[in-house]
């Protein structure tokens, strides 16, 4: 009765006294360059389906990781394992958590032990400047780990010389402290991120302590910029039911930790631009089976990646031209997976032509891969995009996508399962139209697809009586989705509503028992409504409903409120406002009711 009498109190607020309507110009999406490519396109120009969140907008939801902002993305979703993001996975499009490709500022973090991983190196909010949500078939943008779409985290790169300190405390013993300090020099500007976040948990053995070290620094500004990224973060958390384990006696309690060091620069010399890349990622993984006994069963792995690129695009009267080079080392050392190695080389090629004074635009492309021990593959696709107006935009890709089985499909094995080392890597071909309307107060899109996907790998068995073992299996997933953003504003006040739906139908080619399933999102229903009352005080209400493919459905409900004045800034985060019983994990139940404080000041 309380949390509704609170969400009453919110509407009669929000709508008490709103009369006529006074429409605000904001147009910041427009002039956003989307910089997850070879050749950089403003977006409003991008001839496929891409969805970006600023840092605003994070801020409106008052989220408090990467996970939870995009939980209200049409056709992202996000499985989460408990509080505060723990090891959750990404899905788009009906894929698998192992098919989409995680990037910081263009460096891609994707693991050979396993997709879980994924989010281990997702950036503190206070970092981010922006999320680029790049749907459907991207392996000839960034290689074999984009299957069904790509998610790049822009850091932030230009904030004044601050300090911002920032303290959360809630339900479940939640308690989060942070501290951000920019310096802006003449020459080279710093951030420097460290966070402290931990939970009594909200069930038994579901208790964690994360720490996050995060450096963002650019050199050199006045001539040849020198960019460097460094991350770190080590989570300590009880995983229960995490891996479908339900025996009694089990305790599991897993640490992982990951880090990161990139060096990149930009040289523009004529018509050409050269962007070149290295990086190292490093991530380990302990799992006990029973954290009190850690001698009964423990896996432990440690996996390194390391790469150059060099990505570059050139200006001509034809129009763009993209190409790159990319070649990376993955190495693993694991008690269970074993020791192994694996090299993979990447040629990418592009170009965008610009006809009839930029109504139409092509693009076609490829990427050519070498594996050390896989077959070699080549990538086609294809972009095709309509300018109908300066508001309407019609587009069309095609193109070919392909993933490597990772370390876990192939070997892993313990009590309940066996790898499988002679897994096939995944194909498919990919289809999609869309339709896109911007103006200075409204963003639009709707997008069908299709993927026919050959070798999809799942955890398959015949009876009860065997062992579940990664197959390989042939799904077709059609589907829609679209969303909405609408910024008007009443009485001197500033709403933003969002809508968003998909829908998702996957035809699998197999009798096999599954034992997750692959249990997309059938229907995706979201809405976000955000408004300023009066200055410093803002109230975002956000709902989403998913009915999965096993016909399970729930609604969602979250609610922040935040109130600043001068340096000082207060909130209040409610998720899952009525306590809806229900899991985003099929063996894993979300909490119910949580209630997250914060107080944040900035120092100038």
């Amino acid at each position: 009765m309380k949390n509704r009498f609170c969400l009453l109190t919110f509407f009669t607020a929000t709508f008490f006294g709103v009369a006529q309507e006074n429409l605000q110009k904001i147009d910041s999406l427009r002039e956003v360059v989307v910089t997850s490519s070879r050749i950089d396109l403003p977006f409003k120009e991008n001839s496929r389906t891409i969805q970006i969140i600023t840092a605003e907008d994070i801020k409106k939801a008052g989220v408090n990781n990467l996970a939870d902002a995009l939980q209200y993305i049409s056709g992202v979703d996000v499985r989460r394992q408990g509080l505060n993001g723990m090891q959750a996975d990404l899905y788009i499009r009906g894929g698998g958590f192992d098919q989409t490709l995680l990037l910081i500022d263009g460096i891609k973090l994707d693991d050979p032990q396993t997709g879980h991983h994924t989010l281990n190196l997702a950036l503190p909010i206070e970092v981010i400047k922006r999320i680029e949500i790049i749907k459907g078939p991207a392996a000839r943008v960034f290689g074999q780990n984009a299957f069904t779409g790509a998610i790049n985290i822009v850091t932030q790169d230009k904030l004044e010389s601050s300090l911002i300190s920032k303290a959360q405390g809630g339900s479940f013993g939640q308690f989060i402290a942070e501290i951000t300090g920019a310096v802006n020099l003449e020459n080279s500007n710093h951030i420097l991120h460290f966070s402290k976040q931990s939970s009594e948990g909200y069930r038994k053995n579901t208790d964690f302590d994360n720490t996050n070290y995060v450096l963002r620094s650019q050199f050199n500004k006045a001539k040849l910029p020198i960019n460097l990224i460094s991350a770190f973060s080590e989570r300590k958390f009880g995983a229960q039911n995490f891996y479908g384990v339900t025996n009694s006696a089990a305790l599991p309690y897993e640490v992982t930790q990951a880090s990161l060091i990139g060096l990149s620069t930009e040289i523009k010399n004529g018509n050409f631009t050269w962007k070149p890349r290295l990086y190292w990622r490093r991530n380990q993984d302990e799992y006990i089976f029973i954290r009190t006994n850690p001698s009964i069963y423990r896996n432990l792995h440690i996996t390194n990646k390391i790469a150059a690129e060099l990505n570059g695009a050139y200006q001509s009267s034809l129009g763009t031209t993209g190409i790159g080079l990319e070649f990376s080392k993955y190495m693993i050392q694991s008690n269970n997976l074993g020791d192994a190695e694996r090299e993979i080389a990447t040629l990418f090629l592009e170009h965008r032509f610009s006809l009839f004074k930029g109504v139409l635009d092509i693009t076609p492309g490829v990427a050519v891969s070498y594996f050390s021990d896989f077959d070699n593959r080549a990538f086609p696709g294809l972009d095709i995009g309509v300018k109908v107006s300066d508001k309407i935009r019609v587009y069309c890709n095609v193109g070919y996508t392909y993933r490597v089985p990772t370390y876990t499909d192939l070997n892993y094995s313990d009590p309940a399962t066996l790898g499988n080392p002679n897994l096939q890597a995944e194909r498919a071909f990919a289809q999609e139209l869309g339709f896109k309307y911007h103006t200075n107060n409204i963003d639009f899109m709707v997008a069908l697809f299709n993927r026919e996907t050959v070798n999809f790998i799942d955890y398959r068995r015949a009876s009860s009586e065997d062992l579940w073992q990664p197959v390989n299996i042939d799904v077709e997933t059609r589907g829609v989705e679209t969303a909405m953003k609408y910024s008007f504003s009443t009485q001197k006040m500033n709403h933003q509503l969002q809508l968003g739906y998909t829908y998702i139908d996957d035809s699998i080619d197999t009798d096999l028992i599954s034992k997750n399933g692959i249990n997309s999102m059938r229907h995706q229903v979201m809405l976000g409504y955000n408004i300023n009352l009066f200055k410093g005080f803002n109230q975002n209400i956000a709902y989403r409903y998913i009915e999965r493919t096993s016909r399970i459905s729930y609604n969602v409900y979250d609610l922040n409120t935040s109130y600043r004045h001068n340096n000082w800034e207060a909130s209040i985060l409610v998720q899952n406002v009525f306590n809806a019983d229900y899991s985003e994990n099929t063996s894993v139940p979300m909490p119910k009711g949580s209630v997250l404080f914060g107080l944040k000041y900035h120092f100038r």
